[in-house]
């Protein structure tokens, strides 16, 4: 059992300090998949960086301008280009005249379906490219770049060493596990990408939904679980008879939002991909929503 915090009160607009050296703004766009809605990070003091300004919603770009009022944004940095994080770094970045840095945006249209919150900002384009181990520093702040590729191709986490800490985004979530939606989306890098978190074994970590972690590597732990159980009940349905995606999620989310259902499909299709890629699944063409599967 994954321990989630479900009781987060967003305090939608207000500047909260939850750290001597992190702030949080928290959007409202709540949503079946940003639970209470995007919180914004704000890091350092005087001299800071904003991480994930984002929906493009002008009530949360106010809130955010006076959050910084009186300082110095020397960065704006963002996790990955879903548009509930990115499309507000540019704005906020035009109006404090600061660089917007991330990974490279995906070279084309990623999503099987267009209704999850989890779409792509398409005209996002960073200033500034990322990679694994950049480092940004100011005057009481170091973070480095954690390619953690799975949620999205292009997720970076952000680690603030001086705190032992890391600003998660979507890979590692406080509230929920997190959608992994092909194409774009890979959970055999989601997996790769969570023993590289795991390893590092960090104090608390910030997702950009949620809650905190303080208690690291228990939760990471249920996290990998949960999903390994999730593998092994797919497997278990193909041995019982379900040869389609649409027969395997009514048994397997019975439990879940309904809503929910079209994300969750994407995630059976993300393990069933790497399922097939491993050799424990067959299927005759490309894994899709729509395909046959069996047991290998």
């Amino acid at each position: 059992m994954i321990p989630y915090v479900k009781a987060f009160d967003p305090e939608y607009g207000v500047c909260r300090r939850v750290s001597p050296r992190i702030r949080r703004v928290t959007a409202n766009n709540p949503g079946p998949f940003t639970f209470t809605g995007t919180g914004t990070y704000i890091v350092g003091n005087g001299t800071v960086a904003v991480i994930d300004p984002g929906p493009d919603d002008a009530a949360h770009l106010k809130a955010l301008l006076a959050a910084v009022e009186g300082e110095t944004v020397s960065h704006v940095l963002v996790t990955h280009t879903h548009r509930d994080h990115a499309p507000l770094a540019r704005p906020f970045a035009d109006a404090v005249g600061a660089l917007v840095l991330a990974a490279r945006p995906p070279a084309r249209e990623t999503h099987a379906s267009g209704g999850l919150d989890e779409a792509e900002d398409q005209a996002f384009r960073p200033d500034v490219i990322l990679t694994d181990g950049d480092r940004i520093v100011g005057p009481d702040w170091t973070l480095e770049t954690l390619a953690t590729p799975g949620h999205a191709s292009n997720h970076l986490a952000f680690a603030l060493i001086e705190e032992n800490a890391l600003f998660s985004g979507d890979h590692v979530m406080g509230w929920a596990t997190s959608v992994v939606a092909p194409p774009d989306g890979d959970m055999g890098a989601y997996m790769d990408s969570l023993e590289r978190v795991t390893a590092r074994g960090f104090k608390t970590l910030w997702p950009t939904h949620g809650a905190p972690v303080t208690d690291v590597a228990p939760f990471l732990t249920a996290y990998r679980t949960h999903r390994l159980e999730r593998e092994a009940q797919i497997l278990a349905r193909l041995e019982a008879g379900d040869r389609t995606i649409g027969e395997m999620v009514p048994a397997l989310y019975a439990a879940v939002d309904q809503r929910l259902w079209p994300a969750a499909s994407l995630s059976v299709l993300a393990h069933l991909i790497d399922l097939v890629r491993r050799g424990l699944v067959v299927c005759d063409g490309e894994a899709g929503l729509g395909s046959v599967f069996r047991p290998a």
